[in-house]
């Protein structure tokens, strides 16, 4: 089931911090977060669903954010559901409003993102990210 919401970037006066004091706009994700296609990557996200059947789907500014991270980073599936649970920054980037200290989704998930897209959009899905922040494809 597809629940969207727009990506449009959030304001950085509208995330909070439970410790108080606000977020750097000098940050490497918080600029990355302005460059982003967020909704144009959304709708190739949610070509890979069925509207109507199943339970609802991760936001995809959430998904889409995390695959960032991901692989910007070069982390595993697990280091990147933790880095996100650690980092306000990071937070903000995957469309948070506020910081949340729990995973905010199961790292299996990328084992489904992978495979209800395919190899073959998942593979371009993937180039365009990588393209947005400056890191070539690793090949073979």
């Amino acid at each position: 089931m597809i629940q969207y919401t727009s990506c449009k970037q959030l304001s950085l006066d509208g995330f909070s911090l439970p410790f108080g004091g606000t977020l750097n706009p000098k940050n490497r994700w918080v600029k990355w977060s302005a460059v982003i296609p967020w909704d144009d990557l959304a709708a190739c996200y949610y070509k890979t669903m069925t509207p109507n059947k199943g339970r609802p789907g991760k936001d995809a500014r959430l998904v889409i954010g995390a695959m960032i991270i991901k692989h910007k980073l070069t982390l595993s599936d697990e280091e990147t559901v933790l880095q996100i649970q650690e980092n306000p920054y990071l937070q903000y980037f995957v469309g948070f409003s506020s910081y949340v200290d729990k995973p905010p989704f199961a790292p299996s998930l990328f084992v489904d993102i992978r495979k209800r897209m395919g190899a073959d959009v998942f593979a371009g899905f993937e180039q365009v990210i990588l393209e947005k922040i400056g890191k070539p494809r690793r090949t073979g």
